[in-house]
């Protein structure tokens, strides 16, 4: 049964998911796991988030990017280095998520329009349009979605 982002909550909601989550990047895996969560807000397909000891951490290199989400604090970025090939700012993490918002410490969570595939339970994602969002769509999630020109203001 499809879900609809418009019936996703405003605070957003993080909930656990069993399903496996990959993240691929120069030609090789760099996230694997069945632990993640999945945040759920209206308007914006889910954003997944991977526990750091599933990630192959030594792959990622922080960011001096930063940025401030209203609800879960400041976030931090990662560029990814494969094949030597260096990708800017494919992750992001709350390292001190502010209340409510605890659960999503040490994880990170990964851009799919800015690694080669992102896959959940082996469907390959789609990338939640526009630069600033990182929602991973999937044949279960409908929109409209934020994200894409024009849509910033909803």
């Amino acid at each position: 049964m499809a879900e609809s982002v418009w019936d996703y909550p405003r605070p957003p909601r993080i909930e656990k998911t069993p399903k496996r989550l990959v993240v691929e990047a120069g030609g090789q895996v760099i996230a694997d796991t069945t632990r993640g969560l999945r945040v759920l807000e209206t308007s914006h397909p889910p954003t997944y988030y991977i526990p750091t000891d599933d990630i192959e951490m030594s792959l990622l290199q922080p960011s001096s990017r930063r940025s401030i989400c209203e609800f879960k604090g400041e976030a931090r970025y990662y560029d990814v280095t494969t094949a030597g090939s260096v990708r800017l700012a494919v992750a992001w993490s709350y390292p001190a998520p502010w209340p409510g918002f605890e659960a999503l410490r040490d994880h990170l969570s990964f851009f799919a329009s800015r690694v080669d595939a992102c896959f959940v339970d082996g469907e390959a994602v789609s990338a939640q349009e526009g630069d600033f969002y990182g929602g991973w769509i999937t044949a279960d999630v409908v929109g409209p979605f934020k994200g894409a020109p024009g849509t910033l203001g909803w």
